[in-house]
């Protein structure tokens, strides 16, 4: 299957590091030093997941290769819903104004864009669609307390559209080579490490260290494993796009992967950590440098300790 189209929707909100000096005592240099943020970016009042999810879709129908009647699938990823019934792949399908098509929503955590493509890679594989739409958004603000010293200094919001199509629609495309996704919700502090629970409290990280270090070790094993199973090694990579979480995971696992730091694309220093649609924005954003021909390592690793790999070819 190809990827068509990407697009992102950044809100124009920054939150800068100073702000959370003045309501937690954090210092610019603290928050640098342990997660590369410099500033982060927050919604306006009225947006909400659904809204940017919207967005990020008008802003991919702009130049779209092919007609966005011609979607059959919508799969909508997000851990952070504004309402959870009409969610936000509904909302989506609501603004498109296409009927009687199977419109799915998933939750994996930050891994959710691996995981929503693999959907579409069923569908596609049982001839039950041939142009889908993945839309991935998290309003991580509205659940985060800027207040709570250990993560509330980590999250941003922002939202990415994928036009995904069963066959090549134009030269520009990239081609799925292959995806593995995989689950170790039974290991370390997996049900403790990281957490949301609405009704109870908001975001926490109470084992913030075994987080980071199921992080690294699996989104390093799943990578190496992608590109074995497809005949690479890590230097054929050209570009390495992992989950945008905190810069000292990217960096040590391209470190333990021995890629150079210039191939693993970062958004985290000024966009903050935006969920599961991270590493899709990284893809909208650097479209422009990449070239035909090249191999790219997209790299998930969610809360709860959901994790993937899907490799790209331009």
């Amino acid at each position: 299957m190809y990827i068509c189209k990407i697009s992102g929707y950044i809100p124009e909100v920054v939150v800068s590091n100073a702000y959370f000096t003045q309501v937690n005592g954090l210092t610019d240099e603290w928050i640098l030093a342990r997660t590369g943020i410099q500033e982060r970016r927050k919604v306006k009042p009225g947006e909400n997941t659904n809204t940017m999810a919207v967005e990020a879709v008008k802003l991919g129908l702009d130049t779209l290769p092919f007609a966005p009647e011609a979607l059959d699938l919508i799969v909508g990823g997000t851990y952070t819903p504004y309402d959870t019934i009409h969610s936000l792949a509904h909302a989506v399908q609501n603004f498109l104004n296409i009927s009687d098509i199977p419109v799915v929503s998933i939750s994996s955590a930050c891994s959710s864009f691996v995981n929503a493509m693999e959907i579409v890679q069923g569908y596609f594989a049982m001839n039950k669609a041939e142009k889908a739409l993945v839309v991935l958004a998290d309003h991580n603000t509205a659940y985060s307390d800027d207040n709570d010293t250990v993560g509330g200094h980590l999250w941003g919001d922002g939202a990415s559209a994928i036009f995904v199509s069963k066959t090549r629609v134009s030269e520009s495309d990239f081609l799925v080579k292959d995806i593995i996704t995989g689950g170790a919700g039974n290991v370390g502090k997996a049900a403790e490490g990281v957490f949301l629970r609405p009704n109870d409290e908001r975001f926490m990280m109470k084992y913030g260290k075994d987080v980071f270090l199921n992080a690294c070790t699996y989104m390093a094993k799943v990578t190496q494993d992608i590109l074995t199973k497809n005949g690479y090694k890590t230097e054929d990579l050209d570009y390495f796009v992992p989950h945008q979480a905190n810069l000292r995971i990217t960096k040590n696992v391209a470190q333990t992967l021995g890629l150079p730091e210039d191939k693993a694309l970062s958004n985290i220093q000024y966009l903050g950590n935006t969920g599961c649609a991270g590493c899709s924005i990284a893809l909208y954003e650097n479209r422009f440098r990449f070239q035909k021909g090249d191999l790219i390592a997209v790299t998930v690793f969610g809360g709860g300790y959901s994790y993937g790999s899907m490799l790209l070819e331009v």
